[in-house]
Order: structure tokens, then sequence, then C-alpha cells
């Protein structure tokens, strides 16, 4: 089944690549829609039979470069099923986003459909080596929606974006090599890694393959100071293309310290944890400032970015201190995996409606627009309730998330936590300030918006359908997470555990 999930969208691509270019641009589209419809049926029949009690279930192993130690194993437990989830559901929305897409439409449903299969990939993924491909090709698919598809200083954003995050990719390759020489036998499978602890008693060891790891997939996260190509990325990118940087690409990182660093690596993880509060309280700080100071909509968001990735890797850093009860830091583990999902749903919202108001005015900058609500209250009305979502207000997704997180590292690390709140407050200051500049005060529009001659157009129905569904799921999440957390939960637990030897 996680087979079928994870290569029908690129089998689907390759098809729509034999398809002449003449075709119709619906016949391409409708075809990625109907096949991110499909991979979140399959995905939501996974979920159905995952059932209670953890572990790691639909597992495939398969001999693949058996003399290397590498082979195809993949397989889903709590924290991998619901970042799968929110993919797909994220892809699904951007689909739907661009239905009225007609620059090279062809490519453009083939390299999403394609991004697809590499998001997919590396949340199921059981070996390094299939960790590393998948984590790879999502750079090189991403460079190309980037460069292909968007914004006046597109290839220069998309080239900064390739050769840091590739630079970063190197990194985590030379850690992964570092864990294999330490297995005995040598093995790059994820399970027989966390099984063996392989450099258990050797802390210079450990601590140099963590600082490896640790970079590439800070690089990937991204946490200051690796955070300076995220920006003019997102601010390049196509709509489309930024949800799915931002919700799912950005998970990649967070979720590798997750599933790699912290059970492979439990020694080293202890030993340095206080450098990732650290950097988690500083990305949690500096983004939300930074935004703060921000007059481009769209780069205001990438920033709020930086500041959520810095609660996860707060959470997971004050997770390391076994002095403190488990109870607390199994409940900022789960808070982490829960604002990946949370981020990823409102984040992606904040992205695909920030693409409405470029498509409007074709400016990012909030300084050109006033009064928008009067012309376009649907999409004020959707703005305010992503932006408030956003920001940890109590009824959504984030406040779940923020409050566990906080919560739990409040015991093991009580001054970063009490830091990492002035982020919240900050976040509220730059979304209400967005949301007062853009929609409220008297009518003012961009000279080269249709507004300037006409009505502002509202959101349309394909917009429409992308975005609300984001939204919606924001809100159940935040007043019914429980039948989330019970996948959760128990592998915070096994985490916990692993993290103790």
């Amino acid at each position: 089944m996680l087979t079928a999930i994870v290569l029908l969208p690129t089998a689907v691509a390759v098809l729509l690549l034999c398809v002449p270019r003449g075709a119709p641009p619906g016949l391409f589209l409708a075809a990625w829609v109907a096949t991110a419809a499909l991979e979140l049926a399959l995905t939501v029949a996974v979920w159905w039979g995952y059932g209670a009690g953890g572990g790691m279930r639909y597992e495939t192993r398969a001999r693949w470069i058996p003399s290397a130690g590498v082979g195809y194993h993949v397989g889903v437990d709590g924290l991998s099923l619901p970042l799968v989830a929110m993919a797909c559901v994220l892809f699904l929305a951007c689909a739907l986003y661009a239905w009225r897409e007609r620059r090279r439409v062809r490519e453009f449903a083939a390299l999403f459909l394609f991004l697809q299969t590499t998001c997919l990939g590396l949340f199921v993924g059981l070996d390094l080596i299939l960790f590393f491909i998948f984590f790879d090709l999502s750079i090189v698919a991403m460079y190309f929606v980037i460069a292909g598809w968007g914004h006046r200083h597109a290839a220069r954003a998309a080239l900064k974006f390739f050769l840091y995050t590739f630079i970063g990719s190197l990194a985590l390759l030379l850690g992964f090599i570092g864990l294999y020489l330490a297995a005995s036998p040598h093995t790059f499978d994820i399970v027989d890694l966390t099984r063996e602890n392989p450099l258990a008693g050797r802390s210079l060891y450990g601590a140099l393959v963590l600082l490896a790891i640790g970079v590439g997939l800070a690089v990937k996260t991204p946490t200051v100071p690796f955070h300076t190509w995220l920006p003019p990325a997102h601010t390049e990118a196509p709509a489309a293309g930024s949800a799915i940087l931002a919700g799912v690409l950005l998970k990649m990182g967070t979720y590798g310290f997750l599933r790699i660093a912290l059970p492979i690596l439990p020694g080293a993880w202890r030993q340095y944890a206080a450098v990732f509060v650290v950097i988690g309280v500083v990305s949690v700080l500096y983004g939300a400032l930074v935004a703060l100071a921000q007059s481009d909509f769209k780069r205001m968001i990438a920033y709020t970015s930086v500041n959520h990735m810095g609660y996860i890797i707060l959470a997971i850093g004050a997770a390391a201190s076994v002095a403190t009860g488990v109870e607390a830091r199994q409940l900022a583990v789960s808070g982490a995996v829960f604002q990946m999902v949370s981020h990823g749903l409102l984040t992606g919202a904040l992205f695909l409606l920030a693409g409405v108001l470029y498509a409007r005015g074709r400016t990012y900058d909030m300084a050109a627009y006033s009064g928008v609500a009067g012309r376009a209250p649907v999409f004020a009305a959707l703005t305010g309730v992503a932006a408030f979502a956003s920001l940890g207000l109590p009824g959504f997704s984030g406040f779940i998330a923020e409050f566990q997180i906080l919560t739990g590292s409040l015991g093991p690390r009580p001054v970063a936590t009490g830091l990492a709140v002035l982020g919240i407050v900050i976040t509220a200051g730059l979304f209400l300030r967005a949301l007062r500049q853009i929609f409220l005060g008297p009518l003012r529009l961009p000279a080269v918006a249709p507004g300037a001659a006409g009505p502002f157009p509202d959101l349309r129905p394909h917009e429409s359908a992308a975005v609300v569904p984001l939204l919606a799921l924001g809100v159940i999440l935040g007043l019914a997470p429980r039948f989330v957390l019970d996948v959760i939960e128990p592998a915070s637990r096994d985490v916990l555990e692993l993290l103790a030897r």
C-alpha cells in the first residue's frame, strides 16, 4: 500500500509527459487533481487501518543493494502517518488552486506529482539512503518549480535554495556514512540502527555524526543561522510552490531530527540538547522580530515559518532532559509533531492566500493595499482566520501545538520557554498589523490591479476549494485533536524510551 502511495504520482507524471503538449490544459489539471484526491483517499484508508497501540505498520522490506547494506524499507508510525496525511491534503489543495494555471501546464502538473512522491517517500522511508535520495530529489523538483514558474528574480532565488539545501544534504550524507561505519554489521536501515545504538559510549564520534546530521537537517528546517535561503525562495516561488515548500519540505528537517537524530544518537543528543534549545529559542524570536519588520506580505509569512520551526526545535531539545518527568517531555514531543501538521495546513493556506493577493494586484507590498475587505469580504475573512490560527488563538490547531510545546518544555527548560513565549506576542502583533494594513481603512489598490479600474475580485471557486478545507482542518484539529494525538502519543513514548538509553 505504501509503495503504491509513494510511486503513483510519479507514474501519472510520466504518463502526462507522454501526452502531446498541445492537449487541453484542463486534461493535465484534471489528472493532477484526480491523482492527488486518490492519494488522499489511500492515505485515509491507511489511517483507518492503522488502529491504536502505536508501532511501525505497513512495513515492506526488499533487497536493493545488499552489498552496501542498503535496502528498500518503508513503513509508517505515529511520527510519519500524520505528516503523510497532511502532505496529501496540501498537495490536493495546491492542485485545486492551480486550476486556472495556463503556463506550461503539463510540466507544472508533472513536477508537482513528482514532488509529491519525493515528500511521501521521505516520510515513509526507513533506510538512510532511501531517506537521502528522496531528500535530494525534493530539492531538484522544487528548484524547477521556483525557477520555471516563479516571479522576476526566481532564477537567483532557486539557485540559492538549491545550493544551500544541497550542501546541507551532503553534510547529512556524511553523517549517514558515519552511522553506517559504526554499525556492526554495516547497515543503513533506520530500524536496525535504532535497535543497535551503534555509537553508545563513543562520545567524540557521536558528536561528529550528530554535527553532520544536525547541520544537514537544520538547513532544511530551516533554523537560524541556516535560514537565509528561505525568504527569497518563498518570495519568488509561485503560490502553490511556496505552500508545499513551507508546508511539507520544511518538515523534512524536523521529522529527520525525530526519526534519526534522537533515536539513533540518544547519548549525543542528550549531551548537546542545550545547543538545540538555544537555536530553537533564537529562531523563535529572530523569525518573529524580522517578520515584524517586513513590508512584503509573502516575505513576512516566510519569516513566521522560521519562528514556528523554532518551537519544534525547542521542544525536541527540551525532550532530552531525562531528569524531568516523562509526561512533560512526551507532551513536548507530541506538540512538536502536532505543530508540524498544524503549520503545514495553516501556513499552506496563508501562502495560497498571498498568491490570491498577488494575482489581483501583482505585488506583495502591504503598503500598496488598503480597505480590501470592502471589495473582497470572503478573501479578507479567510485571511483573518488563517492569521489568527497561525498566531495560536484558542480554537485552532496552532494553539494545541504551541500549548503542548510550551507546557512540555517549561519544566526542562523554564528560561528558554519563557523567552519563547515572547514569540507568540510578536507574532500576534505582526499579523494584526498586516490585516489592518491590507483590509481596513479607505480603499487603495495598486495601479496595475484590476481594482484600479473596476472591482477587486473576491475568491474564485477553485481558490476557495483550495483554502477552505485547510482552514477547516485547522479548526477541527483545534477543537477535536484527539484522533490525531491518539496516533502521535504512542510514537512519542517510543522516542523517549529510545532517548533514555
